[in-house]
């Protein structure tokens, strides 16, 4: 049985990542999955999987070097996939420090971990050890608003947020070690994520969540910066596709071909929820692009992502299957279906969960 090490498995994408590769692989795969949970952390996103023998969570910090070691120690992890990072923009303007130290030490750590436990002493490494490190486009910087430009594997690093230099940072590491000491690895940077799961305060969550209760919608400066939205199953099948298919060292650039002006965006989700809601509910009188709030623009605010996936697709067959129209039909959906969920999230109520289904343990 292969056994997962998943870092940030209790956030937005890893929580979708667990569930998909249950889905796909059942009772074939073990999962451990780190998590220290923050504020962006929610175990309330996998408790369709506390019950399962091949699924295991362990709280702990990425940085925690003993820690860390101690779970490789334990276990025979075959595969990494290290989502664990600060990665909300904003945040990461306020509190740089914090973002350097999770995205860079972190990874570190993790890294070191990894290698410790794997490398023979000749410097080789066994058949099927593998460490995949979950970046993002904003690594490249901003683009042109040119229809023709996009970032590829080979476009050079220009990030502009304090986010951003940490994930360059930690790309930079893990380019380090694999050529460093062959270490077997892989990168893939991935466009805006939205779906299940999505903390509030990102960008998609927020203007449904407000939208429904009538609050102000916030866009950014003229709300005409350009962002490419990937369906966050769609990332999961593509990371798992590098894990299995990924020729060793490579990056691979994950895009969605879902290419959105922020203020297109906040208006697709208006209409799409007075669309799905139905005529009797009271919150229909609301939802209406009288809550659209232009606000001072984000510091650094890059104009434009779009992401070429042409060479995952080209190598391991993968291209985006769920257009936006489709997805955030899926994503209110959901929403809907969870409004205690949200509750909780928007509540910091979520919080309590890990003390009621881990306390003693």
């Amino acid at each position: 049985m292969r056994t997962y090490l998943v870092t940030g498995g209790a956030g937005f994408i890893g929580s979708n990542y667990i569930h998909y590769m249950f889905r796909k692989y059942g009772d074939e795969i073990r999962i451990i999955n780190v998590d220290v949970l923050t504020y962006a952390g929610n175990l309330e996103n996998l408790r369709a999987v506390e019950g399962r023998d091949n699924y295991t969570f362990v709280r702990a910090n990425i940085c925690d070097r003993e820690a860390i070691e101690k779970i490789f120690a334990d276990n025979e992890i075959d595969r990494v996939v290290h989502f664990a990072a600060e990665s909300h923009v904003d945040r990461s303007i306020v509190n740089p420090g914090v973002f350097v130290e999770t995205n860079v030490l972190g990874t570190a750590t993790m890294l070191n971990a990894a290698r410790k436990a794997w490398e023979r002493p000749d410097g080789t490494y066994p058949e099927g050890k593998k460490f995949l490190h979950v970046s993002t486009d904003e690594v490249y910087g901003s683009l042109p608003d040119d229809d023709n430009a996009f970032f590829y594997e080979t476009t050079p690093y220009q990030p502009h947020s304090p986010y951003s230099a940490s994930k360059a940072g930690s790309d930079m590491l893990v380019k380090a070690y694999m050529d460093t000491y062959h270490f077997p690895a892989n990168i893939t940077n991935c466009s805006n994520n939205y779906g299940p799961y999505q903390f509030p305060e990102k960008m998609i969550p927020l203007m449904i969540h407000n939208a429904l209760e009538g609050k102000k919608l916030p866009v950014y400066g003229d709300g005409m910066n350009v962002r490419d939205w990937l369906y966050v199953e769609d990332h999961a099948k593509a990371i798992d596709l590098v894990q299995e298919k990924g020729r060793l060292f490579e990056t691979y650039n994950i895009g969605g071909h879902n290419e959105k002006r922020n203020i297109e965006i906040v208006k697709i989700i208006l209409a799409t929820l007075r669309e799905v809601l139905p005529e009797n509910d009271p919150r229909r009188a609301h939802v209406n692009e009288d809550l659209i709030t232009f606000v001072e623009d984000r510091k650094g605010h890059d104009r434009r992502y779009a992401i070429a996936p042409d060479k995952i697709k080209a190598e391991l067959g993968w291209e985006p299957e769920t257009m936006f129209a489709e997805g955030i039909k899926k994503t209110i959906r959901w929403y809907f279906e969870s409004e205690e969920w949200m509750a909780h999230a928007t509540s910091g109520a979520y919080q309590e969960y890990y003390e009621k289904m881990y306390a003693g343990r």
